[in-house]
């Protein structure tokens, strides 16, 4: 009898185990993105779960992985660093804390891209070695971070405080002007008796960055190496890149015993054989893991491509701007489509906007630098204006952590999507409505069916929770 009821008792907790390990999300939380009705990125009542209807159907499939998300972000521009260092220091510790902490009243970004050097975000244009006209510093022996150390390192050391795990990346916008062909900060080529002496220089600044307490996880080769019209800016085609990193910055890096990755590319989506031609050396291929892509040009299926060809090589997306003065149902519309999702659905591990902040001036900008880039905040003394990019990067940042891995959604015409298992086991769908007119949809997971609807668009992030 005794062991019959042992048996018992055992077999009901068996019972019980598959009923609990058979239950499904029950809930989703809403948070809403809707310009039409004046709601940025704000938590709705929660969806719980309702029979299935006749309309579109998202179905979300955990068994389908894909790639491991690394994070989502902006560009710390040195203007950006600039304005939210000059803001009281109260002002300044809350909007870090809004930007960079990861809890309910937060977004939670969790990757950063800086420039190794000025890009046209910056107030003046400065390398870390500058040196007079006609001269050089072979040596390197006058390499100092210069300006960074007035507004861009301390700003990054106090959002690291906030959030140790976060990922930098570093992007030159040009070498040294007296290590290229034409002795300028604007477009020429960087000389080929120079390659070991600038890959020097890139490791000097990985090396005199963790010496401050700041680890540049990966850096590109060069921003948008194709653009000679930026200011800075250099040139740097595909069998240039490729040579610079097999023979003189992957040795360097491996020599010097750094972990940080190289990146190649930094441009647009409108030349995926950039990255293949240079993958397709095996010299050079042995020293990257993976290339980065903006969307000036092109369409975003150009990541697929690369990913097809070298499908063990990691694909991210560095960089798409705003122009002012914004348009928050356009923008956002557009950007979540094709940033935040398309970069996904199209294996990017990161997705970014540009610059983080700038005045209502959009200043500062060097003498030929962007005179329209709209910051994701625009800071006017302590007073800060949040725009379209910040709602872009929080309607993912806040909720898809660095280890999510994007899982299987359905694709529906009109209605984007993209879906990601978090590592606490949340599943996240975000949906934009591509539509001019509403849309009624259901989101299904497992054994369970939500309906929801979105007006045109509007932008929606469904956190579908396990039961209690």
């Amino acid at each position: 009898m005794r062991n019959t009821c042992k048996y018992f008792l055992l077999f009901c907790l068996f019972i019980l185990r598959l009923l609990t390990s058979a239950q499904t999300k029950t809930k989703a939380e809403v948070w809403l993105t809707d310009p039409d009705r004046q709601i940025l990125f704000q938590q709705q009542a929660p969806l719980t779960a309702s029979a299935p209807v006749p309309t579109d159907i998202i179905t979300i499939d955990p068994s389908q992985a894909y790639q491991t998300m690394d994070g989502f972000g902006y560009t710390l521009t040195g203007g950006s660093a600039m304005h939210i260092q000059n803001m009281e220091a109260g002002k300044r510790a809350a909007l870090l804390q809004e930007l960079f902490a990861h809890n309910k009243n937060n977004i939670g970004v969790s990757f950063l891209r800086v420039s190794i050097g000025a890009s046209d975000l910056d107030d003046h244009i400065f390398s870390y070695d500058d040196v007079n006209h006609g001269q050089n510093d072979i040596s390197l022996s006058g390499f100092d971070l210069g300006p960074d150390k007035k507004w861009l390192i301390p700003v990054l050391k106090q959002i690291l405080a906030i959030n140790p795990a976060i990922k930098v990346l570093g992007s030159p916008w040009s070498a040294p002007a007296w290590m290229k062909t034409n002795d300028s900060t604007k477009g020429g080529h960087l000389k080929t008796e120079y390659y070991e002496i600038y890959a020097n220089y890139l490791i000097k600044y990985i090396k005199t960055m963790k010496e401050a307490g700041i680890n540049i996880n990966a850096l590109t080769i060069q921003n948008e190496p194709l653009n000679p019209k930026n200011n800075p800016s250099m040139v740097m085609e595909a069998d240039e890149q490729a040579t610079f990193i097999k023979t003189a910055l992957g040795p360097a890096l491996k020599n010097a015993g750094l972990q940080t990755k190289i990146w190649l590319y930094d441009h647009n989506c409108d030349r995926p054989d950039y990255p293949i031609t240079i993958l397709n050396d095996a010299d050079a291929a042995k020293y990257i893991d993976g290339s980065a892509f903006h969307l000036y040009g092109g369409t975003i299926d150009a990541l697929t491509k690369v990913h097809d060809a070298y499908p063990n090589k990691n694909l991210y997306f560095t960089e798409q701007w705003v122009g002012a003065p914004g348009n928050m149902k356009g923008d956002v519309d557009w950007h979540v489509k094709n940033v935040v999702i398309g970069s996904a659905l199209n294996w990017s591990k990161v997705a970014l906007e540009w610059n983080l902040a700038a005045n209502p001036a959009l200043q500062p900008h060097t003498p030929g630098g962007c005179t329209e880039c709209l910051g994701a905040i625009t800071i006017d003394g302590n007073t800060v204006t949040r725009n379209p990019a910040y709602y872009i990067i929080a309607h993912a940042s806040k909720f898809v952590r660095p280890g999510s891995v994007r899982v299987g959604s359905t694709a529906i015409n009109g209605l984007a999507n993209v879906a990601f298992k978090t590592p606490t086991g949340n599943i996240v769908l975000i949906v934009v409505n591509d539509n001019k007119a509403s849309k009624t949809f259901m989101i299904a997971v497992g054994n369970k069916t939500f309906s929801t609807s979105l007006n045109g668009g509007a932008v929606g992030t469904y956190v579908l929770l396990p039961s209690p």
